[in-house]
Protein backbone atom coordinates (compact mmCIF):
# COMPACT_ATOMS: atom_id res chain seq x y z
CA UNK A 1 0.00 0.00 0.00
CA UNK A 2 1.36 3.28 -1.15
CA UNK A 3 2.13 5.85 1.65
CA UNK A 4 -0.45 8.81 2.36
CA UNK A 5 1.07 12.16 1.48
CA UNK A 6 3.14 13.70 3.72
CA UNK A 7 3.44 10.17 5.73
CA UNK A 8 7.58 9.66 6.88
CA UNK A 9 9.33 7.23 4.13
CA UNK A 10 12.15 6.94 6.22
CA UNK A 11 14.34 3.85 7.10
CA UNK A 12 12.06 3.45 10.24
CA UNK A 13 8.96 3.64 8.53
CA UNK A 14 6.82 0.83 9.93
CA UNK A 15 9.43 -0.60 12.03
CA UNK A 16 8.23 -1.67 15.40
CA UNK A 17 10.92 -0.29 18.11
CA UNK A 18 10.81 -0.90 21.71
CA UNK A 19 11.79 1.48 24.17
CA UNK A 20 12.36 0.71 27.63
CA UNK A 21 12.96 3.44 30.06
CA UNK A 22 9.81 5.15 27.64
CA UNK A 23 8.80 7.39 30.82
CA UNK A 24 12.56 9.22 31.33
CA UNK A 25 13.24 12.14 29.47
CA UNK A 26 15.73 10.36 27.16
CA UNK A 27 12.65 7.86 26.26
CA UNK A 28 9.90 10.42 25.35
CA UNK A 29 12.24 12.22 23.15
CA UNK A 30 12.98 9.17 21.71
CA UNK A 31 9.53 8.05 21.00
CA UNK A 32 8.74 11.61 19.54
CA UNK A 33 11.55 11.49 16.64
CA UNK A 34 11.47 7.72 15.79
CA UNK A 35 7.21 8.20 15.49
CA UNK A 36 7.79 11.59 13.27
CA UNK A 37 10.24 8.92 11.15
CA UNK A 38 7.23 6.08 10.91
CA UNK A 39 8.45 3.69 13.64
CA UNK A 40 5.59 2.04 15.39
CA UNK A 41 6.58 2.30 19.47
CA UNK A 42 6.44 -0.31 22.43
CA UNK A 43 6.70 2.00 24.83
CA UNK A 44 8.08 -0.62 28.31
CA UNK A 45 8.09 1.50 31.49
CA UNK A 46 9.09 -0.50 34.66
CA UNK A 47 6.86 -0.34 37.58
CA UNK A 48 10.50 0.36 39.70
CA UNK A 49 10.15 3.61 37.92
CA UNK A 50 7.73 4.61 40.71
CA UNK A 51 4.92 6.35 38.30
CA UNK A 52 1.47 4.65 37.95
CA UNK A 53 0.00 7.40 35.30
CA UNK A 54 -0.25 6.64 31.65
CA UNK A 55 2.10 7.08 29.48
CA UNK A 56 0.96 10.17 27.33
CA UNK A 57 3.21 11.95 24.48
CA UNK A 58 2.40 14.20 21.69
CA UNK A 59 3.91 15.41 18.16
CA UNK A 60 4.26 18.88 17.39
CA UNK A 61 1.07 19.46 16.27
CA UNK A 62 -0.49 18.35 20.17
CA UNK A 63 -2.08 15.01 19.13
CA UNK A 64 -1.38 11.80 21.34
CA UNK A 65 1.25 9.97 20.10
CA UNK A 66 -0.33 6.10 19.21
CA UNK A 67 2.18 3.52 21.77
CA UNK A 68 1.13 0.24 22.55
CA UNK A 69 2.24 0.60 26.48
CA UNK A 70 3.55 -2.43 28.77
CA UNK A 71 4.75 -2.65 32.11
CA UNK A 72 7.76 -4.93 33.18
CA UNK A 73 10.19 -5.14 36.09
CA UNK A 74 13.91 -5.96 36.38
CA UNK A 75 13.91 -9.13 37.76
CA UNK A 76 10.89 -10.60 35.15
CA UNK A 77 12.56 -10.11 31.64
CA UNK A 78 11.54 -13.45 30.42
CA UNK A 79 7.64 -12.31 30.66
CA UNK A 80 8.38 -10.01 27.49
CA UNK A 81 9.67 -13.21 25.35
CA UNK A 82 6.22 -12.67 23.96
CA UNK A 83 5.64 -9.14 22.87
CA UNK A 84 9.44 -8.66 21.88
CA UNK A 85 9.12 -11.39 19.27
CA UNK A 86 7.44 -9.06 16.85
CA UNK A 87 9.66 -6.14 17.72
CA UNK A 88 12.74 -4.73 14.76
CA UNK A 89 14.55 -3.10 17.30
CA UNK A 90 15.13 -2.84 20.61
CA UNK A 91 16.39 0.36 22.99
CA UNK A 92 17.68 -0.83 26.26
CA UNK A 93 17.67 2.92 27.81
CA UNK A 94 16.22 2.31 31.39
CA UNK A 95 18.40 3.06 34.36
CA UNK A 96 18.86 4.48 37.90
CA UNK A 97 20.93 6.78 39.55
CA UNK A 98 21.24 6.77 43.07
CA UNK A 99 23.82 9.59 43.11
CA UNK A 100 26.31 9.80 46.98
CA UNK A 101 24.39 6.31 48.20
CA UNK A 102 27.10 3.58 48.62
CA UNK A 103 24.58 0.96 50.82
CA UNK A 104 24.64 -2.34 50.08
CA UNK A 105 21.17 -1.41 48.41
CA UNK A 106 21.78 1.29 46.82
CA UNK A 107 24.82 -0.78 45.40
CA UNK A 108 22.55 -3.93 44.62
CA UNK A 109 19.84 -1.82 42.97
CA UNK A 110 22.62 -0.10 40.77
CA UNK A 111 23.88 -3.39 39.41
CA UNK A 112 20.44 -4.74 38.89
CA UNK A 113 19.11 -1.89 36.82
CA UNK A 114 21.67 -0.42 34.98
CA UNK A 115 23.22 -3.41 34.26
CA UNK A 116 21.88 -6.92 34.79
CA UNK A 117 18.49 -6.48 34.29
CA UNK A 118 19.52 -5.14 30.61
CA UNK A 119 22.29 -7.69 30.20
CA UNK A 120 19.03 -9.85 30.74
CA UNK A 121 16.83 -8.06 28.13
CA UNK A 122 19.61 -8.68 25.36
CA UNK A 123 19.84 -12.03 26.06
CA UNK A 124 16.35 -12.49 25.49
CA UNK A 125 15.80 -10.47 22.12
CA UNK A 126 19.16 -12.58 21.10
CA UNK A 127 17.63 -15.97 21.50
CA UNK A 128 13.35 -15.11 20.51
CA UNK A 129 12.99 -16.14 17.01
CA UNK A 130 11.08 -12.96 15.10
CA UNK A 131 7.21 -13.57 14.44
CA UNK A 132 7.79 -11.93 10.28
CA UNK A 133 10.13 -11.98 8.46
CA UNK A 134 11.70 -9.04 8.04
CA UNK A 135 14.87 -8.59 4.99
CA UNK A 136 16.34 -6.48 7.53
CA UNK A 137 18.23 -7.76 10.86
CA UNK A 138 16.89 -7.00 14.26
CA UNK A 139 19.21 -4.34 16.45
CA UNK A 140 19.74 -3.58 19.67
CA UNK A 141 20.36 -0.18 21.35
CA UNK A 142 22.52 -0.76 24.21
CA UNK A 143 22.49 2.75 26.28
CA UNK A 144 25.82 1.94 28.60
CA UNK A 145 26.76 5.97 28.71
CA UNK A 146 29.59 8.15 28.73
CA UNK A 147 30.45 6.96 32.70
CA UNK A 148 31.69 3.98 30.74
CA UNK A 149 34.73 5.53 30.84
CA UNK A 150 34.54 9.49 32.19
CA UNK A 151 33.42 9.93 35.87
CA UNK A 152 29.68 10.57 35.94
CA UNK A 153 29.70 12.10 39.94
CA UNK A 154 28.17 9.84 40.75
CA UNK A 155 30.40 5.90 42.03
CA UNK A 156 27.68 3.76 41.66
CA UNK A 157 26.44 4.57 38.19
CA UNK A 158 29.65 4.37 37.42
CA UNK A 159 30.59 1.06 38.28
CA UNK A 160 27.29 -0.63 36.90
CA UNK A 161 27.73 1.29 33.42
CA UNK A 162 30.95 0.17 33.25
CA UNK A 163 29.88 -3.37 34.00
CA UNK A 164 27.26 -2.59 31.41
CA UNK A 165 29.76 -1.61 28.80
CA UNK A 166 31.98 -4.93 29.49
CA UNK A 167 29.13 -7.26 29.61
CA UNK A 168 27.68 -6.01 25.98
CA UNK A 169 31.10 -6.49 24.76
CA UNK A 170 31.73 -9.84 25.74
CA UNK A 171 28.50 -10.99 24.73
CA UNK A 172 28.32 -9.21 21.20
CA UNK A 173 31.52 -11.74 20.30
CA UNK A 174 28.36 -14.41 20.06
CA UNK A 175 25.50 -12.81 19.73
CA UNK A 176 26.11 -9.94 17.41
CA UNK A 177 25.99 -11.02 13.32
CA UNK A 178 23.94 -10.80 10.35
CA UNK A 179 20.59 -11.27 11.45
CA UNK A 180 21.51 -9.05 15.12
CA UNK A 181 23.02 -5.96 15.11
CA UNK A 182 24.05 -4.40 18.31
CA UNK A 183 25.15 -0.67 18.94
CA UNK A 184 26.37 1.20 21.91
CA UNK A 185 25.08 4.61 22.95
CA UNK A 186 27.66 6.59 24.43
CA UNK A 187 26.12 9.85 25.82
CA UNK A 188 27.29 12.59 27.78
CA UNK A 189 25.28 14.52 30.50
CA UNK A 190 21.79 15.56 29.37
CA UNK A 191 18.62 17.19 31.62
CA UNK A 192 16.54 14.86 32.86
CA UNK A 193 15.63 12.99 36.55
CA UNK A 194 18.99 11.28 36.95
CA UNK A 195 21.18 14.33 36.24
CA UNK A 196 19.08 18.07 36.26
CA UNK A 197 21.79 19.75 35.52
CA UNK A 198 23.11 17.87 31.99
CA UNK A 199 24.53 20.34 29.56
CA UNK A 200 22.52 18.56 26.74
CA UNK A 201 18.76 18.32 25.96
CA UNK A 202 16.79 15.22 25.56
CA UNK A 203 15.86 15.76 22.20
CA UNK A 204 18.66 17.14 20.81
CA UNK A 205 20.23 13.83 22.25
CA UNK A 206 17.56 11.27 21.25
CA UNK A 207 17.95 13.22 17.32
CA UNK A 208 21.44 12.78 17.42
CA UNK A 209 20.76 9.34 17.97
CA UNK A 210 18.51 8.45 15.36
CA UNK A 211 20.95 10.33 13.16
CA UNK A 212 23.86 8.23 13.61
CA UNK A 213 22.20 5.32 13.90
CA UNK A 214 21.21 6.65 10.25
CA UNK A 215 24.93 6.65 9.12
CA UNK A 216 24.79 2.79 10.16
CA UNK A 217 27.15 3.41 13.21
CA UNK A 218 27.85 0.84 15.46
CA UNK A 219 29.18 3.06 18.40
CA UNK A 220 27.02 6.70 18.62
CA UNK A 221 28.64 8.89 20.32
CA UNK A 222 26.65 12.00 21.88
CA UNK A 223 28.63 14.50 24.16
CA UNK A 224 30.06 17.50 24.34
CA UNK A 225 33.45 16.02 25.55
CA UNK A 226 35.69 15.95 23.08
CA UNK A 227 38.11 13.03 25.19
CA UNK A 228 35.40 10.48 24.49
CA UNK A 229 35.50 10.54 20.87
CA UNK A 230 39.16 9.58 20.99
CA UNK A 231 38.45 7.53 24.13
CA UNK A 232 35.65 5.26 23.35
CA UNK A 233 36.50 3.55 20.44
CA UNK A 234 39.84 2.97 21.71
CA UNK A 235 38.42 1.15 24.64
CA UNK A 236 35.99 -0.49 22.46
CA UNK A 237 38.21 -2.35 20.05
CA UNK A 238 40.62 -3.13 23.02
CA UNK A 239 37.67 -4.86 25.02
CA UNK A 240 37.09 -6.26 21.86
CA UNK A 241 41.35 -7.93 21.19
CA UNK A 242 40.85 -8.89 24.62
CA UNK A 243 37.58 -10.71 25.09
CA UNK A 244 38.47 -12.65 21.66
CA UNK A 245 41.51 -13.97 22.80
CA UNK A 246 40.94 -14.93 26.65
CA UNK A 247 37.55 -16.16 25.92
CA UNK A 248 36.07 -19.21 23.57
CA UNK A 249 31.97 -19.76 22.79
CA UNK A 250 30.48 -22.15 24.65
CA UNK A 251 30.19 -25.69 23.17
CA UNK A 252 26.82 -26.46 20.98
CA UNK A 253 24.94 -28.17 23.35
CA UNK A 254 23.74 -29.88 20.02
Amino acid sequence: MAPHPGSPTGPWQGRRIAITGANGSLGRALIRVLHREGARILALTSAAAGTSDPLVERDEAGAPIPLELVSWRCGAEEELAGVLADVDVLVLNHGVNVHSARSAEATGLSLEVNALSSWRLLELYAELKPARASDRPREVWVNTSEAEIQPALSPLYELSKRLLGQLTSLRALDLAGPELRIRRLVLGPFRSPLNPIGVMGADFVAREIVRQVGWNLGLVIVTPNPLTYLLMPVTTLGRWLYFRLLTRPSPDPG
